[in-house]
């Protein structure tokens, strides 16, 4: 629960020339909420930066009264409350310039993916965004970020090339492979605990088209269908990104009549290619399913592609996926409203040399179930992995189970190089 603020929680700060919102002003209210309904954060202040100036302002404010100090450009991946601190909101700096030529982007901590994609698609390009384009850029990217296009390009943090980081002292530095290297490799990965991000460059990759979208079936074909699914994943070429989702569809008048209401197995697809040969790949798992109740996939833009995602209450990683699993999230989808079986491999499992510290690269599948369901953790830890990745936990106790041990150790490393008194301490922080 979060404690009431009061007259001690007041903070100046000084050459902040944004606007500054204290609790009770209009604004404030709207301004520190999370996209996460469990954090109800207090904060002392909340300040709308709309430049380095004032970035460097509120952290140098923070630190001086000893305060919390958090950065929130959408709140999508705000996890812990910044209660009685200064929290940054980053949405006034939300520049976007893409370069055609040499297909990169670079963008302001506030800039959110469907700024991206509209400035990249006139030329045939796109980054690597996530479900939802919505979501702040840095922050996604910063958690790694795992996208529709991931098993074709590797992870939103593999596309990195620099970043201009406001470190705890107030220092403004430049992190690339050739500038601050080991803060570089942490960014890519390893979360916001390092420093502000204040501007990103990544590159950007040609993809005009893709046929994607959801095919609905009855929920009945739930265990075949995940059966054959687990060995069909083995040979799906890289252009292809499947998730299988067991879910109760709502009843109202917006669903469509023929799953309205009723228990379904959903297959998401995005394939970067022809329709074709989608189809052609995915018909093994067609006839698995049976007929379908609903198509719902077509050939359309990236940017017309976005498909949303499952929201995140349980989330295990899988190398392999025995019958017992298979048995487990069927009886759990019962219970649960979503339960979402996502395939990985592909790019995301064959890092370059100079790759990032993003979570646990070898895994085969994650399965993330949006309902607290008795007893399933217990029911899968024989199974799984035992890993997690940033940007699906929502409990910071458990960062360290987002990287390998060696990973750990390293980031460990970077954030005593570059943050040795743990300024950087709100949310997922490596520690």
């Amino acid at each position: 629960m979060s404690r009431p603020y009061t007259v001690q929680d007041q903070i100046s700060l000084p050459g902040f020339s944004g606007p500054v919102h204290l609790p009770g002003d209009p604004g404030y209210d709207e301004l520190r909420r999370s996209m996460n309904p469990s954090v109800d954060a207090r904060p002392a202040v909340v300040a709308e930066a709309y430049g380095m100036t004032d970035l460097r302002a509120a952290l140098l404010a923070a630190r001086g009264a000893g305060r919390p100090f958090a950065v929130q450009a959408t709140g999508h991946g705000t996890h812990a409350a910044c209660d009685g601190g200064v929290l940054v909101r980053t949405s006034p700096m939300a520049s976007v310039l893409v370069d055609p030529i040499r297909r990169v982007a670079r963008v302001g901590p506030g800039a959110r993916w469907a700024e991206v994609i509209a400035a990249a698609a006139p030329f045939g390009l796109a980054p690597l965004s996530g479900s939802a384009p919505s979501v702040g850029v840095t922050g996604y990217t910063l958690g790694g970020g795992l996208g529709w296009l991931a098993r074709k390009h590797g992870f939103a943090a593999d596309s990195v090339l620099r970043a201009e980081v406001l470190l705890a002292d107030g220092r403004h530095v430049m992190a690339s492979l050739g500038s601050h290297p080991e803060l570089f490799w942490a960014l890519r990965g390893g979360g916001g605990g390092f420093g502000v991000v204040t501007s990103l460059e990544f590159r950007l990759h040609p993809v005009e088209q893709v046929y994607s979208g959801f095919v609905y079936f009855p929920f009945e074909s739930a265990a075949e269908t995940l059966s054959a699914y687990r060995d069909w994943i083995d040979d799906a070429p890289g252009e292809l990104s499947t998730a299988v989702v067991l879910r109760r569809m709502p009843g109202d008048e917006q669903t469509p009549e023929p799953v309205r209401g009723r228990h379904v197995l959903t297959l998401k697809v995005l394939h970067a290619g022809e329709a074709s040969e989608a189809r052609r790949l995915l018909a093994p798992l067609w006839r698995a399913a049976g007929p379908a109740l609903l198509d719902e996939t077509r050939r359309t833009t990236y940017a017309a592609s976005a498909m949303g995602g499952t929201p995140n209450r349980h989330m295990d990683m899988f190398d392999s996926v025995p019958d017992e699993v298979i048995d487990t999230l069927v009886k759990t989808a019962g219970q649960a409203q979503t339960v979402e079986i996502r395939h990985w491999g592909g790019a995301m499992g064959r890092p370059g040399p100079d790759a990032g510290p993003v979570s646990h690269r070898g895994t085969k599948l994650s399965v993330i179930v949006d309902t607290p369901v008795p007893g399933l953790a217990e029911a899968l830890r024989p199974y799984a992995n035992g890993g997690t990745f940033l940007n699906f936990l929502s409990d910071p106790s458990r960062t360290a189970a987002a990287y390998t041990a060696p990973d750990h150790r390293r980031l460990l490393d970077v954030k005593r190089m570059y943050d040795p008194d743990g300024f950087f301490r709100v949310g997922h922080v490596i520690g």
